[in-house]
């Protein structure tokens, strides 16, 4: 008997001032099939997210909105938790970075870096707004570049010539927020010593715990050198406040990944876990963050090193995806493909996007494209021709000549023994998170299934009363094929998963559950699992979209 792993999986956390786009839905999904094909193997695999809920963006769109940054976040946290519940993106705990738990977590961290030394405090020029009399986030000046001379362009960086500048080096900079021009003020900041860890990070990052892409990328910043990181905001800001001061809050990306520690900390406080065995130094469970390439940085140096510094164990892994285009671009409002996920909904079945993202997921951190005729074509071809097919070809004589009992044997055991065979390999792609080639596994077992009964023809044989026994055995052996190719698709499809296994009156399928065939069993009448998906539908969702733009 293998032992039970002990695993903790985190995502990460949505910031709290808009919806869930699809763009969103590529890492949830692809954690949560992670997630579900190791609690089909029986470890014990704890998944936790939550509401990134802080910073200049949230207080500002609430003051526009005229209501307070709690009730901006808590209304964002609900509208979250209701899209993943409907994309079946199933989380242990939900919670949210405006939390008990990420305060006292996030003031633990502080103080033992400070304790270690790690924190420094020194003056910074900053561009502020006289209007609204408040320091500007980058992104909050907007101006000339100053080296390609492109107008309206962000404080941090040109999007047309990509070069990287200070807000202080814009020509002719307004404030977003007033439309006033900044002025420089000086103001003292706390920072985090960094690179007091560069020999630490250097060793992490080419340890087997980052994709070769990943590692390869964060040399490039080790060869730039490694800076000291501003963790501290003037208020107003919406967001802790620093230990020991009044007036100096904690940089949302200070306290975003402890909201992975505090999630976690609610959740064991609901199910009598020990916090310690999974987070403390020296920690033998495993801890694992899906984020995105943009975040990397973040994930793979600055949180590492605040783990370390902090007493905390690191991570085991970090999995980075790309972004998702549509037809071939970035989304974009203006095109009407930054699909929001309840726009999304209003018009399709949900599990159509979760088997289409994981038909393109392969583990690398490549850029994911979201066509829409191949997306047709895949559900299409795949779920409802090739999948549901072999179901609905087979359930109905079952239902309606033997009383929906199958066969007492299965007829040809080396065609099960086939199928099954292809079960380690289609597990250990899941756990390489190369989704795109366990689909293309699990569809090769489907047309062997298909070809067997195109070559059985029941239908014809069941034409013939002396022949009916054969129907039977045929169709029996064709829904037990089914039910191990449903608990090949249950990571990605658990909607269908569960409406099968209710079909054919079994237990909730597990990788193990089809060692044994359904033999002389009772199955209920067949309904269509999945219906083919209609262009006009896809055409409907994408005008919507572009009304939601105007």
């Amino acid at each position: 008997m293998s032992t039970v792993r002990k695993i903790l999986v985190t995502s990460a956390l949505p910031y709290a001032n808009g919806h869930l786009h699809l763009g969103h839905l590529v890492e949830h999904v692809q954690t949560d099939v992670w997630v579900r094909t190791h609690k089909m193997l029986g470890n014990q695999c704890i998944s936790i997210c939550g509401d990134d809920a802080h910073g200049t963006p949230i207080m500002l769109k609430a003051e526009q909105s005229g209501i307070t940054p709690d009730a901006l976040t808590a209304t964002m946290q609900r509208s979250h938790e209701e899209d993943f519940s409907a994309f079946a993106v199933a989380y242990d705990c939900y919670h949210s970075t405006h939390s008990k738990e990420n305060q006292t977590l996030a003031n633990i961290l502080y103080q033992r870096l400070h304790a270690n030394g790690d924190i420094i405090k020194k003056s910074v020029r900053q561009a502020y707004d006289p209007v609204k009399a408040m320091f500007l986030p980058d992104r909050y000046v907007k101006g000339t570049c100053p080296k390609c001379s492109a107008h309206n362009q962000y404080g941090d960086n040109c999007e047309v010539c990509g070069a990287t500048y200070a807000p202080t080096d814009l020509i002719d900079p307004v404030s977003v927020i007033s439309g006033a021009t900044p002025i420089e003020k000086e103001s003292e900041h706390y920072f985090f010593d960094l690179p007091r860890y560069e020999k630490l990070l250097k060793e992490w990052t080419r340890n087997g715990h980052l994709q070769v892409e990943v590692a390869n990328k964060l040399d490039e910043w080790f060869a730039s050198g490694l800076k000291q990181w501003d963790i501290s905001r003037d208020a107003p800001y919406f967001g802790f406040l620093i230990p020991g001061t009044t007036d100096k809050y904690f940089y949302v990306w200070m306290d975003a990944p402890v909201g992975y520690m505090a999630s976690f900390q609610k959740y064991c406080e609901l199910n009598k876990v020990s916090f310690a065995e999974y987070w403390d130094k020296g920690s033998t469970t495993e801890l694992y963050h899906f984020v995105g390439k943009d975040i990397v940085y973040f994930h793979a140096l600055f949180w590492p090193a605040m783990l370390a510094g902090s007493g905390h164990r690191l991570p085991t892994a970090i999995f980075a995806h790309g972004f998702l285009t549509v037809d071939g671009q970035k989304m974009s409002k203006s095109r009407g493909t930054f699909i929001e996920a309840r726009t999304y909904l209003r018009h399709l079945h949900p599990e159509y996007l979760r088997y289409y993202f994981a038909a393109k997921l392969n583990g690398r951190v490549d850029d994911l494209d979201l066509n829409f005729d191949d997306f047709i074509n895949r559900i299409n071809a795949d779920l409802v021709g090739k999948v549901v097919n072999i179901a609905s070809r087979c359930a109905g004589f079952i239902n309606k000549r033997f009383d929906n009992v199958l066969a007492a044997k299965l007829s040809e055991p080396a065609l099960y023994e086939d199928i099954l065979s292809a079960r380690p390999m289609i597990i250990e792609t899941y756990l390489q998170r190369d989704y795109a080639r366990a689909i293309r596994q699990i569809m090769e077992c489907a047309d062997k299934i298909n070809q067997y009964i195109d070559t059985k023809k029941p239908w014809l044989l069941a034409k013939d009363n002396a022949r009916l026994s054969e129907v039977q055995s045929i169709c029996t052996m064709g829904l037990n094929l089914f039910r191990i190719l449903i608990t090949y698709l249950k990571p990605v499809l658990p909607r269908m998963a569960e409406q099968s296994e209710a079909f054919l009156n079994c237990e909730p399928l597990r990788w193990d559950s089809v060692d044994s065939p359904l033999l002389d069993h009772v199955i209920t009448t067949f309904t269509p699992l999945m219906v083919r998906v209609e262009r006009e539908k896809i055409d409907a969702m994408l005008a919507d979209t572009k009304a939601l733009q105007v």
